[in-house]
Parts: structure tokens; C-alpha cells; sequence
């Protein structure tokens, strides 16, 4: 609702979940995020000014920090425009550039006992 206006025929959403499998196929028992949360604010409010200038579109971004159970958001993204390709690019743009630029780090639980802890969303 946030987004959304009368000229916005499409409406976008993504949300990223906590999953029970690594890339590298270890089982994960648990997910952490690691964030100074006024500068990761300030980030995601840049981010989405950004992708909402590029795109013509208008942004919603939010990004959970502390443990993430599996299966839970970890990370929504909705983005509204008056076409579903501008929409889209937004949302895109929106995951990629947190990916890269969002000073947050992950660190993943897995059921061997081991932990791994790396830069990223």
C-alpha cells in the first residue's frame, strides 16, 4: 500500500527466505545477520532512492539482522510502476545492489556443528 498508486499497473514483490541448504549443499540449521542497524537503514533508504530514480518506479525495501529461522523472510522488496518492465528492473536492481553495497554479514549454522560467516545478504 505504501507503493502503490492509481497509475501503477504492476506491482513487483520478492522475498527472500532463509533456506535449509547451502550452495555447496551442507545442511543449514540456522541463518544470522550481523548489521550496525543506523548505517544499514541509511543504505537501503539509498538503494531504494536510487532504484526509484533509475526505474521510475517507487520502492518498499525492509532487511531482517539476528537469527533468521529457516523458511522465515529474510529480506522483502516490493516495487511499484506504471509498466511490469520497470517494476521489475526496479526489484532487481534493488536485490543486486543490496547484495554488493548493504554492510551486513551472514553467517550460516550448519548441522554439522560448523559455521561459516561471510560479507552479504
Amino acid at each position: 500500500a505504501s507503493v502503490a498508486g492509481p497509475s501503477h499497473g504492476a506491482l513487483v514483490t520478492f522475498v527472500g527466505r532463509a533456506r535449509d541448504v547451502a550452495d555447496d549443499g551442507r545442511r543449514v540449521i540456522e541463518l544470522e545477520y550481523e548489521v550496525y542497524p543506523e548505517m544499514g537503514a541509511s543504505v537501503l533508504d539509498e538503494i531504494g532512492a536510487e532504484a526509484e530514480t533509475r526505474f521510475g518506479a517507487r520502492v518498499a525495501v525492509v532487511h531482517r539482522f539476528g537469527i533468521v529461522p529457516i523458511g522465515e523472510a529474510a529480506v522483502a522488496i516490493v516495487t511499484a510502476a506504471v509498466h511490469r518492465a520497470e517494476a521489475y528492473d526496479a526489484n532487481r536492481f534493488v536485490i543486486e545492489a543490496i547484495k554488493e553495497r548493504l554492510p551486513i554479514w551472514k553467517r550460516e549454522r550448519f548441522a554439522d556443528g560448523s559455521e561459516w560467516k561471510r560479507p552479504g545478504a
